[in-house]
């Protein structure tokens, strides 16, 4: 299994969406990762009834929950820390060959503030 894309994010108690592609080559949507008392967990998709009760629409035995659930987080957490280490150093300092430098290009990078959900 693996981790088809993941949306970043705060909205309350929700950090993450994801989708899984199993090896069978099925994706399923709607997973999150959500930040409980205890740390992070996943979330199962899941719909809401008539009454407005919530109840997973996929299920899983709990190894693979768990495998699930350390996949995701880890994957979480890399994102995190590809995008902290992928801006370049804040660097102040002029170089002594000025002449030599050719024009900087618009590096600009993208952050999760810059995204409007």
């Amino acid at each position: 299994m693996k981790i088809e894309r993941m949306n970043k994010g705060s909205w309350g108690k929700l950090r993450a969406y994801f989708d899984l592609r199993t090896s069978d080559g099925f994706i399923i949507k709607g997973f999150k990762i959500v930040e409980g008392i205890n740390g992070l967990f996943v979330g199962m998709p899941s719909q809401q009834n008539k009454e407005g009760e919530y109840y997973d629409s996929v299920y899983a035995d709990k190894e693979l929950k768990d495998d699930l659930e350390k996949l995701a987080i880890r994957e979480y957490g890399q994102e995190s820390t590809e995008m902290n280490t992928a801006q370049p150093p804040n660097n102040n300092s002029q170089p002594n060959d000025v002449g030599n430098q050719t024009p900087d290009v618009k590096n600009e990078q993208f952050q999760d503030d810059d995204i409007p959900f």
